[in-house]
């Protein structure tokens, strides 16, 4: 960025770039489940927020709002019409890989295993707080990924796993947030669904937000998240820390997401590879009433 900033304003403070396009999911898939490639330009409203990478020298005066569903390569559309010099595409994780969902990106996936520590220590963690191991949830996973067969029987631990994700989304996203009562709510309403009492954690909330969630819960649930001891953190660091919180999501019953975290999507993917079906894989924590996305359903390709 500092090179960024040189180039386009060498010595001076401010930024402001030529064109902003904030992108956005077309709703209306995102509620039906049916997708198809679209690209739609129209005025933002005066609230849309902008974060700018958290940089307080960038600014701009030409800000659109671009719902937009396919390939990246459709944006060169935008771009060729274009003769500005700067344009930046906010919140471009909205624009899909060419190849993306195919079976070379499987084979890419399915090759990428979790550590084997960081397995050990989250089976460990599962056999301990969650009554979940592979052998009875009916999962297995083969010493070699070549060896992986399509299945979809995986019935995972006796929980319901949620990732609820805050702290940067209350600004690049707050109007996708639900308040903690809300995904109480729905994470009672789940668990009736289910037959379940016991709710995995995956947050990066402080720790005052999961104990208002807890108070909001029914006070037979039993809210389990991971805590790590202070040398498995000088150890593994956060991310090791990450790795238990996805591995505890993927291993269980039932899984609820954040919409447009990659997070929430790397969970989505491990839970093909166990052989979960779609159902209990691909859900979001609804924003409000009104407001409940359902994500794109990518099943695996061998």
């Amino acid at each position: 960025m500092y090179e960024f900033f040189e180039e386009q304003a060498p010595g001076r403070h401010q930024i402001m770039i030529d064109e902003v396009y904030v992108m956005k999911n077309f709703e209306e898939m995102m509620k039906t489940g049916q997708f198809t490639t679209k690209m739609e330009v129209s005025e933002c409203e005066d609230d849309e927020p902008i974060s700018y990478f958290y940089y307080t020298n960038i600014s701009s005066t030409n800000i659109k709002c671009l719902k937009f569903h396919g390939a990246s390569t459709h944006l060169t559309e935008l771009l060729l019409s274009s003769t500005s010099n700067t344009i930046l595409f906010a919140h471009a994780e909205v624009a899909l890989h060419p190849t993306f969902g195919d079976a070379i990106y499987w084979s890419a996936r399915r090759s990428l295993r979790y550590n084997r520590e960081m397995r050990a220590v989250a089976n460990a963690f599962r056999k301990s707080h969650l009554a979940s191991s592979d052998e009875a949830d009916n999962i297995y996973l083969p010493p070699r990924w070549q060896d992986e067969k399509p299945r979809r029987n995986a019935i995972g631990g006796p929980y319901l796993a949620v990732h609820l994700r805050r702290r940067d989304f209350f600004i690049g996203r707050p109007r996708e947030l639900p308040t903690l009562e809300f995904v109480a709510r729905q994470i009672e309403n789940h668990l009736q669904k289910l037959g379940l009492s016991v709710v995995f954690l995956a947050t990066d909330a402080p720790s005052s937000d999961v104990e208002a969630l807890q108070y909001y819960l029914p006070k037979t649930v039993l809210l389990v998240n991971f805590t790590p001891e202070k040398r498995f953190v000088e150890h593994y660091k956060d991310g090791g820390t990450a790795i238990i919180d996805q591995l505890a999501c993927a291993h269980s019953r039932f899984f609820l997401g954040t919409a447009e975290s990659t997070f929430t999507f790397r969970i989505f993917e491990e839970r093909e590879i166990l052989g979960f079906p779609s159902e209990a894989t691909y859900n979001y924590l609804c924003a409000d009433e009104n407001n409940c996305k359902k994500p794109t359903v990518w099943k695996i390709v061998y």
